[in-house]
């Protein structure tokens, strides 16, 4: 072995405890990091081939991990647009320049725009219901914008559907006049309720719905723009019926049969809207309304947001209504703790960690979504510092090797003397 091999092994020894200590260094200072994952230097040997009797020393190596999928503690907050990931996955967010990341750190606060920025500036990212329910893009960030969302913008949504479920008398009997569907001023009729719709522009419009026996087991739906009225009598309506449809009940179960299970119309300044009677019944009672529900909403402002375990951004609007804003999606790779970490609590792709799959909070192994909560850094002090101290013994250590062989190489060059 010679002396300038034991010199270089000591230094390759002092490189990889100052590696070690480095790692434990990132890991006191990010201890109260939020999704911070702790690092840690591995060591693998170098050993050099030897001939004969001769020995030649090699070295060790550092690789330095993280412990990207180990969870840290929950602690929860008050704030809405804190997020924490409970079991597998990261929040996919972006650069200022449009460059997607992953990360486990959600403290995110609204920014100027109303967008949702983490601590070190990332923009949370997730599909927008602008265009319908999302779905996920499993092999791409393809369809993910920004979530931006303003207390102060207005939101008027038209109605396009609509429910009424409730019973039809089956002992009525068929008017002798006019059915309403004729728009008669003698038009008689056998059921009235009412209904709230709103306009493309948020205005609310009542519309009268009419259910008229026409004979065993059939019925006629009729519906009406209130606003239409003749005063005092209702019929005739200025402009006619907005729509209506024949419905055919089981004289035997009282339920709707036949192709026709619903009224479609367009609300007047608005949308065609779709009136489900399917739950309608026709049974031995009075007409009765079991449930009524019609979309859309009077213009209002954003008063609250909420965001479920399944990561949808719901916004309430001044009016008690709740609307869908966003989805917010997992991301998930096959090896977490080979990803590669980048400045700001994020992860990139890495060719160990395997690609990155998108879906949403509680599909196959991804976790769910915490609302109010932060994930903490999973770094344990007590285990750092013992770390520390070992290093600096082993560095101390290495450093004697060091020392040893400069020692050894005075006496070699001595010798001549």
């Amino acid at each position: 072995m010679s002396l300038y091999g034991m010199m270089r092994t000591g230094v390759s020894g002092m490189n990889a405890q100052a590696n070690r200590l480095s790692a434990v260094a990132d890991n006191i200072a990010n201890s109260d990091t939020t999704g911070y994952k702790r690092s840690s230097a591995e060591f693998s040997s170098l050993i050099m081939p030897g001939t004969g009797g001769a020995y030649n020393s090699g070295g060790v190596t550092t690789t330095i991990r993280s412990a990207v999928g180990t969870q840290g503690v929950m602690t929860y907050t008050t704030s809405v647009s804190d997020l924490a990931v409970n079991g597998d996955g990261f929040f996919v967010v972006q650069d200022a320049g449009g460059t997607p990341y992953l990360t486990r750190a959600g403290s995110f606060v609204p920014d100027a725009q109303g967008r949702l920025v983490n601590a070190a500036g990332y923009q949370l990212m997730a599909y927008d219901y602008a265009n319908g329910d999302p779905a996920a893009t499993a092999n791409g960030f393809e369809g993910l914008v920004p979530v931006q969302i303003s207390d102060q913008q207005m939101t008027a949504t038209p109605s396009t559907e609509g429910l009424f479920s409730g019973n039809l008398p089956a002992g009525a009997t068929p008017p002798s006049g006019p059915l309403p569907s004729s728009n008669n001023a003698t038009a008689e009729y056998t059921s009235k309720t009412s209904l709230v719709a709103y306009d493309n522009l948020g205005n609310k419009k009542l519309l009268d719905v009419y259910f008229t026996n026409t004979g065993t087991g059939t019925w006629e739906v009729s519906v009406f723009d209130q606003s239409k009225a003749t005063p005092g009598t209702s019929f005739p309506y200025a402009g006619g019926s907005l729509g209506s449809a024949n419905l055919t009940f089981d004289t035997t179960t009282g339920k709707l049969t036949g192709a026709t299970t619903g009224v479609s119309f367009t609300v007047p300044g608005g949308q065609t809207l779709n009136l489900d009677l399917s739950k309608l019944t026709q049974l031995g009672t009075g007409f009765t309304v079991a449930d009524a529900k019609v979309n859309g909403n009077a213009p209002s402002s954003i008063q609250k947001v909420q965001i479920g375990q399944d990561g949808v951004i719901y916004a309430q609007f001044a009016d008690g209504s709740t609307k869908a804003l966003y989805k917010i999606p997992l991301a998930d790779v096959q090896s977490p703790d080979n990803l590669t970490a980048m400045p700001g609590n994020v992860y990139v792709q890495s060719t160990d960690s395997g690609a990155v799959h998108i879906g949403f909070a509680n599909e196959g192994k991804l976790g769910s979504i915490v609302s109010g909560a932060l994930e903490n850094s999973n770094v344990d002090i007590a285990e750092e510092l013992t770390n520390m101290i070992a290093a600096q013994r082993s560095y101390t250590a290495n450093s004697k090797v060091f020392q040893t062989g400069s020692d050894l190489m005075d006496v070699l060059v001595n010798l001549k003397r």
